[in-house]
């Protein structure tokens, strides 16, 4: 082994796995019914953004009004996420009126789901650098855009969260086949794991009466097995928790101080370190 690999962590998901896929879909349609089923139907999981001041706007794209966002949503095994009180493009507001938005956006979604909310995706992707240290103020830990990467690499900067890809990019497929067939272990200079992240507007499907595409996409996945199905916000708490990790001065031993295990590998083996557990890492015989 490569003196240099010889030293090298690497995150690994839960039970070791090296892959994880999440989804995130905008709006509170009514579509977002029928996206949650598929989800569902293949062990998939998904952060729906919701505004909280736009259900009487039902002539814009089919939203759901309040009680069916609050019926479809409450219990459902996905997350819900902040998108501005009114969907306005926070980055072209000033900013105590791109807080209020948040805010409003966020209390009421704590009151009527009885759960934290401090998830978010951008309206219209808009952000600058200001409102997005107004937004973590406000404690908004992770906020998506919609600036596609074409990669898997996790996110260096949670408030500007860049997806992988829009499932109408004519990519999703050759993507999804990369996902699929490859894995960070097979890599030589870059091991770390890798991150699937799809998002849209779930009434695109109606419009362009194409269900089967993001259907194929969860049956692949499911089929492949393997892959970790989380939410936007199962994502952000477990890499949070990873990196919480403590480390003796040799590199040899580690303490989980987190709430929840995580996965580490070094030297090829997978370890999993427990909530408040400490590890010695084995060292191989010359």
């Amino acid at each position: 082994m490569f003196i240099q690999m010889y030293h090298e962590r690497y995150m690994r998901f839960p039970e070791g796995r090296e892959k994880a896929i999440t989804f995130s879909y905008d709006d509170g349609v009514a579509a977002d019914k029928k996206l949650m089923s598929i989800l569902d139907k293949y062990g998939l999981k998904g952060t729906f953004n919701l505004n909280s001041k736009l259900f009487d706007a039902q002539q814009w794209h089919n939203r759901m009004n309040e009680e069916e966002t609050i019926a479809a949503f409450r219990n459902s095994g996905h997350e819900v996420a902040l998108h501005g009180a009114r969907h306005i493009f926070l980055g072209k507001v000033p900013v105590p009126l791109a807080i209020k938005e948040v805010a409003d956006n966020r209390a009421y979604l704590e009151e009527k789901f009885g759960c934290i909310v401090n998830g978010m995706a951008y309206a219209y992707s808009g952000v600058n650098d200001e409102t997005a240290a107004a937004l973590k103020a406000l404690g908004v830990l992770y906020a998506r855009t919609t600036v596609s990467t074409h990669c898997f690499a996790l996110p260096s900067d949670w408030l500007h969260l860049n997806p992988t890809v829009h499932h109408t990019e004519p990519c999703l497929g050759e993507l999804t086949d990369k996902f699929l067939a490859g894995a960070p272990s097979e890599e030589f200079k870059n091991r770390e794991p890798w991150l699937f992240y799809i998002w849209g507007h779930a009434y695109e499907f109606d419009d362009n009466d194409n269900w089967d595409v993001i259907e194929n996409v969860c049956r692949r996945v499911s089929e492949e097995g393997g892959i970790w199905a989380a939410t936007n916000g199962d994502i952000y708490d477990y890499v949070k928790c990873f990196e919480s990790l403590v480390y003796s001065l040799d590199g040899e031993r580690v303490y989980n101080p987190s709430h929840r295990p995580v996965w580490l590998e070094i030297r090829g083996r997978i370890y999993r370190i427990g909530s408040g557990e400490t590890v010695l890492f084995e060292v191989p015989e010359n």
